[in-house]
């Protein structure tokens, strides 16, 4: 089995790095932070359903782009290296189903745990398990978000967790078939999260190799010294083991396999982006730099469908019924 990127995956990557750095870079990025979540850019949301973002999984007879799995986590993974706001995953996961989605013209939010994000803003609202909410986010309670660029509300009660048992997701025809019947979605927001996750580490990472490089301190480049080249190396240890999980999980979409992926995935980018501050010293921590950002959005997305506690609670009673067999 090959898990190399094809060229046409690697053009995909390619063409969704360019649309956003040239939609939505820094000077976007800042002038998001300064709506503080209000204001969803509704004309990048269109221009990303132009672009297929929502629909890449919707076959093309539906009218979407028709590929699979593998390249939507791809897709994501460029949306968390430029910490694209608003409610990403549940959009896409509402395509096909929820009228406009797919296109963007219909914005999608859904209930994780209690939590929503950019309610305010949305037009539609879904459960964790990707059906109608219903009233379910009727009394919803806004809270101050950690994340200047993800406004929260909790919701009262909020709705279970969909089942995450072993369900076959793939193609019954074809094992590691990058399309085939709808996978269920808390299953696929808990991947598609932890895609975003990964490109937020991978970009941490970069970010703090660049400065290692760049800031002398005593004469040299701090780069040259043992503590910081220990915390640059970590941080990319823990980018490869997650990317490697990551996109081993979109090819199995095995719930065992995308459980690992979340924790390995929120680990790298929580740890990356608090490497990243402690390499940027006191510079990092200010409001001018854009590192904080990268922590406080790798926060905020611990908390969706298939947060730490519950991949972890998957795999340790996996294991458990393992030993008991």
């Amino acid at each position: 089995m090959d898990f190399q990127l094809t060229d046409d995956q690697r053009a995909l990557r390619a063409g969704v790095r360019e649309l956003l750095a040239g939609r939505f870079g820094p000077e976007a990025l800042r002038a998001a932070v300064a709506r503080g979540g209000r204001g969803l850019d509704r004309a990048l949301w269109r221009e990303l359903g132009e672009a297929g973002f929502f629909s890449l999984r919707l076959p093309e007879a539906d009218g979407g782009v028709g590929l699979g799995l593998p390249e939507t986590v791809l897709a994501f993974e460029e949306a968390g290296r430029v910490l694209l706001p608003g409610p990403l995953v549940a959009t896409h996961l509402a395509a096909g189903e929820v009228a406009g989605a797919a296109t963007g013209e219909t914005v999608v939010t859904a209930v994780y745990g209690g939590l929503v994000e950019w309610l305010d803003e949305s037009d539609a609202v879904r459960d964790g398990a990707g059906g109608p909410a219903g009233d379910g986010a009727a009394g919803a309670v806004p809270l101050t978000s950690v994340d200047p660029l993800t406004p929260l509300h909790r919701v009262p009660g909020g709705f279970p967790a969909a089942p995450t048992g072993h369900a076959d997701l793939m193609d019954d025809t074809s094992p590691i078939s990058p399309t085939g019947p709808p996978r269920p979605p808390d299953l696929l927001a808990t991947l598609l999260t932890a895609a975003e996750q990964l490109g937020n580490a991978a970009r941490t990472c970069e970010t703090a190799v660049q400065h290692a490089r760049t800031r002398e301190q005593f004469g040299q480049p701090i780069g040259a010294f043992q503590a910081v080249k220990h915390l640059c190396a970590q941080m990319l240890v823990r980018v490869e083991l997650a990317r490697a999980a990551v996109y081993a999980a979109a090819v199995t979409a095995d719930p065992m396999d995308i459980a690992t992926a979340r924790l390995l995935a929120d680990d790298a980018a929580v740890r990356g982006a608090r490497d990243c501050l402690q390499v940027h010293g006191g510079m990092g921590f200010t409001w001018e730099s854009d590192v904080h950002l990268y922590l406080k959005r790798a926060w905020v997305r611990t908390r969706r469908g298939g947060s730490t506690t519950e991949s972890e609670d998957l795999l340790a009673d996996d294991l458990v019924a393992g030993a008991g067999r």
